[in-house]
């Protein structure tokens, strides 16, 4: 088995991402991971866009390749469904890229 050095970095603009928050975004960018073994690192940065608002919550996700880099934003009530959305258009990506 090739050992996967995968880099999932996770900044947090003008506030504390919580543990739980860290847990969930690591354990979904695995997971887009195990679907695309190229992947080498996934760029996570979340930030509050408009204080005191629903649907502010903006996670922008960029994964690199090799060759290749791809970036989902996505902005939702919450973190967890920002960074879910995000991963999602990434995954879109990443079949359209390996099928090219």
């Amino acid at each position: 088995m090739e050992d996967n050095t995968m880099d999932v970095r996770i900044q947090a603009i003008n506030f504390d991402a919580t543990e739980k928050l860290i847990a969930f975004i690591n354990k979904k960018a695995e997971r887009l991971a195990r679907h695309n073994t190229s992947i080498s690192t996934i760029d996570v940065k979340l930030t509050v866009v408009k204080p005191e608002t629903a649907m502010n919550k903006e996670a922008v996700i960029k994964v690199t390749v090799p060759q290749d880099e791809m970036v989902a934003s996505k902005t939702a009530d919450s973190f967890e469904e920002a960074v879910d959305l995000s991963l999602e258009a990434l995954e879109r990506q990443l079949e359209k890229h390996k099928n090219s």
